[in-house]
């Protein structure tokens, strides 16, 4: 009972600082997914040089990702501009190959390849959501931001979670087919079945409470993406501690395990998602 009461009280902070700096304006946006990206990259890299062998430097990996998440952002609502993006994050990127220089260690290779590939996996994603939400007005001559579809990104993600160990959860003895059992040995497709088909539901229930925005084939195509690419982006999470030997990824959030564990279905959704709008 203690756990629950903690879970649920984890979980009541982390919706409301989710939706409440994703709704308020793309400043507090980019600053809270930002500082998710950086503190997740944190996590990333204590996870490798603990139980990978690595000695990744993490502050500077981190601060990477934050620059990155910020400054496309920024640059989407008209703030700075490209070039300068890209130069201050490649800078410390060089510094990061530059410094195993200095460091003495004993697998520069490793570290190099785990500190480009958080990038990819962990910033990168955060970095995408603008595309989402910031468009250009040309009729006003200015940029509009449109909180709505990150949020219901995050929105369908918790709704085919919950489904799907709901539905797995009372219907499993009935249907016990396993959907990954090398990796994931709990998921079943008759949760990930109901997952999915609340996940729709819940994207019928924005398109009539949201008109204006995307038809309801698009709302039920962009509900469609989340659950395939979530699903398989919390699969591959599941691998990753799986090669580990690990059960969470640190316990920085009491109940949920730790930031990967949060957010690993949306470092695949985001960028999946991303595709999905600009072929609209």
């Amino acid at each position: 009972m203690k756990n629950l009461v903690t879970r649920t009280l984890t979980g009541l902070v982390y919706v409301v600082l989710l939706a409440g700096s994703t709704i308020y304006s793309p400043v507090t946006a980019f600053f809270f997914f930002g500082l998710v990206a950086a503190a997740t990259l944190l996590e990333f890299g204590t996870v490798m040089n603990n139980h990978a062998g690595a000695s990744m430097p993490r502050a500077i990996n981190a601060l990477a990702g934050f620059i990155l998440v910020a400054a496309v952002w920024l640059f989407c609502i008209g703030s700075i501009s490209a070039p300068r993006i890209i130069a201050l994050w490649a800078l410390l990127l060089l510094y990061i190959m530059v410094s195993e220089l200095y460091r003495h260690s004993q697998d520069s290779i490793r570290n190099w390849s785990l500190a480009l590939a958080s990038q990819l996996y962990v910033a990168l994603p955060f970095a995408l959501l603008p595309l989402l939400s910031i468009s250009r007005d040309e009729m006003a001559g200015k940029m509009v931001y449109t909180w709505i579809y990150p949020l219901a990104l995050f929105v369908f993600l918790w709704v085919n979670d919950t489904f799907a160990y709901l539905s797995g959860l009372t219907l499993h003895k009935f249907f016990p087919w396993k959907l990954f059992p090398s990796v994931s040995p709990k998921k079943t497709w008759v949760g990930s079945t109901g997952g999915c088909l609340f996940t729709l539901l819940a994207s019928v229930a924005i398109w009539h409470f949201q008109p204006g925005t995307l038809s309801l084939l698009q709302w039920l195509g962009f509900a469609a993406v989340v659950v395939v690419s979530g699903t398989f982006g919390d699969l591959v999470e599941s691998h990753l501690k799986r090669q580990l030997d690990i059960k969470d990824s640190s316990h920085i959030l009491p109940g949920h395990g730790g930031l990967l564990d949060r957010f690993d279905s949306s470092l695949l959704a985001i960028p999946s998602v991303t595709i999905y709008f600009l072929l609209l």
